[in-house]
């Protein structure tokens, strides 16, 4: 074959891919948005989000609209928009190779269910981050209740924590050891059902078996929770065999190293 025909075959060839490839783009851009491929992740079985729901808060927000082209799609701001809920932990919004388009949410994982002296609730999740409550979906967590003025949106945990002054008119951060520590522990889970938080600022649990109450005293550091919760523990596995769940009125576990025991009355 002769050079210049060649040269000319090659350059013909690379002028229709280009061409083919400005056409396909073009018809992608105008091609009309299917609905999301749209997947939910969650540690437990704590769906305060369903795809319908997802779908229903885009098409509200008019992110997503019927009828709508890939071009005038916005995935930047559909991330921006799902990151803001707060039950969505992370989320990624994507484009496959033609007209299929994926969304990838992981959700919170709530550890306690707080009430405030306003009567309103809402969750605190594993990261120690607040979540609002869903009219579809309650949370099968730990409640906290009492002397609480927390609001449903404000400083996470972290914030808290390595902020003095934030420290001293926030209960958060010591709400969110014990929550923590009842959430991972499978006997604990499984034994306290309230926490409550006094006047005196001291955390009172409340067992869903036997009648006594326990008082935690306070929880200013993860030493001091485990330290605590191990006495406890330790308490339930020896003693309460042998005593019987209901011969005690109270628990003490404020004292170092001790256990203060009130019996119930005769």
């Amino acid at each position: 074959m002769r050079p210049w025909l060649k040269i000319s075959l090659s350059l013909s060839f690379t002028i229709l891919v280009i061409v083919l490839i400005v056409l396909f783009d073009k018809y992608q851009r105008e091609a009309i948005v299917p609905e999301p491929k749209i997947t939910i992740k969650t540690t437990k079985s704590n769906a305060f989000l369903d795809r319908h729901e997802v779908l229903k808060r885009l098409q509200f927000s008019n992110l997503l609209i019927e009828g709508q082209t890939f071009e005038e799609l916005d995935t930047d701001s559909i991330t921006r928009f799902l990151k803001s809920i707060s039950q969505i932990k992370d989320v990624k919004v994507y484009r496959r190779f033609g007209s299929d388009w994926n969304i990838d949410i992981v959700l919170r994982e709530p550890i306690a269910r707080i009430y405030n002296q306003s009567g309103q609730s809402f969750y605190l999740d594993a990261d120690g981050v607040r979540m609002l409550t869903t009219p579809k979906f309650t949370a099968q967590v730990v409640v906290v209740n009492g002397r609480i003025n927390e609001q449903p949106s404000g400083f996470s945990v972290n914030e808290i924590i390595n902020n003095d002054s934030l420290k001293s008119i926030h209960k958060l951060d010591d709400i969110y050891r014990i929550s923590k520590y009842v959430c991972n522990d499978p006997l604990l889970h499984a034994l306290i059902g309230q926490i409550y938080l006094k006047d005196n600022g001291d955390f009172l649990l409340v067992p869903l078996v036997g009648e006594q109450r326990i008082v935690f005293g306070s929880a200013y550091s993860e030493k001091e929770v485990s330290d605590k919760f191990e006495k406890l523990k330790i308490f339930y596995n020896e003693a309460m065999d042998v005593e019987g769940w209901n011969t005690y009125s109270e628990i003490n576990l404020k004292y170092r190293d001790q256990i203060v025991c009130k019996k119930k009355d005769q």
